[in-house]
């Protein structure tokens, strides 16, 4: 397991008002939660406040994202991926050129879906979804990896496992609202 357990529930500060969702499709939540968007600037910032609790400690824990592009035809891409956080954005890295980087370059806009492993009082299992944009950047995904690596696999692994790994691609996450089940989306109504 990783060096760290995903999904503590602490508060976001200045986590702004819940409107409707709007932008990128709802292609990662049920339409139950649609409507229960923050809309704000997240990661660096919630509007002009540094993010911190819930949602850095998620990104900064062992859950593998669910990464959702979309494909030519408005269908969407789902993969997996290791994220973390590199100032304001969040930031994945591969080292082959894969479709769901194709996807971005024609089209930037992403959702990331990640669990936590906590269950709400209502016995739902919170997960935070980020709504964003992204820009893929060639090169520095061996030292990312190595990063990442360190909180999925362990603080000794070397990761690639290969001599001199390609520059492969770094994926750059501008996030612009949240959603999903958790204290970074509270219920409607709630204070």
């Amino acid at each position: 397991m990783g060096a760290r357990s995903a999904g503590a529930g602490v508060a976001v500060p200045g986590a702004g008002p819940l409107r409707p969702g709007r932008g990128v499709p709802n292609l990662a939540i049920g339409r139950r939660f649609q409507s229960q968007i923050v809309d704000a600037v997240v990661l660096g910032f919630v509007g002009n406040r540094a993010i911190e609790g819930a949602v850095r400690d998620l990104l900064d824990s062992d859950a593998v994202a669910q990464v959702v592009t979309l494909n030519e035809d408005g269908s969407p891409h789902v993969s997996a991926a290791w994220v973390g956080v590199d100032g304001e954005e969040i930031v994945l890295a591969t080292i082959p050129d894969q479709r769901k980087l194709r996807n971005l370059r024609r089209d930037p806009r992403i959702a990331l879906s990640i669990p936590t492993t906590r269950v709400n009082e209502w016995g739902l299992l919170e997960y935070l979804v980020v709504y964003g944009t992204a820009r893929v950047t060639e090169g520095g995904a061996p030292e990312l990896l190595q990063r990442l690596a360190h909180t999925y696999l362990g603080p000794d692994v070397v990761f690639p496992p290969m001599p001199n790994p390609p520059p492969g691609f770094v994926t750059r996450i501008t996030p612009q609202r949240l959603g999903g089940v958790g204290p970074w989306n509270p219920p409607r109504g709630a204070n």
